[in-house]
């Protein structure tokens, strides 16, 4: 299964669900069209990756680098994360440097101003 997913803009946020893999094939398109709507859209980023099956390395480099792109804006980066997703960013110690979150609703209170 490939990387499909959708949009949502808030207020003064971007929530972006995806479902499918975050692997080498995918990363490429999904780095290309979240940079696109990081520079033209809110810069507080919202991924739920709660329906995510599987994150390769390719998948935790674009991640990072999108952490590190919308701190540079300034804006905020959360992840909603399920166990796979949370063992995965785990293992390389990067659960709080990408902002890790149990629930969407715990996401979106973390967003300045709302």
């Amino acid at each position: 299964m490939s990387l499909r997913g959708t949009r949502d803009e808030g207020e003064n946020y971007q929530l972006f669900r995806l479902i499918g893999q975050l692997d080498a094939f995918s990363e490429p398109v999904f780095r290309k069209v979240m940079n696109k709507y990081i520079e033209e859209g809110s810069p507080n980023i919202v991924l739920d990756l709660s329906q995510i099956d599987f994150v390769d390395s390719s998948g935790l480099g674009a991640l990072v680098q999108l952490a590190k792109k919308v701190q540079g804006v300034p804006g905020t980066f959360q992840i909603v994360a399920n166990p796979r997703v949370t063992q995965t960013v785990r293992l390389v110690r990067l659960e709080q440097f990408l902002s890790l979150r149990n629930s969407l609703e715990e996401a979106l209170g973390h967003i300045p101003g709302k």
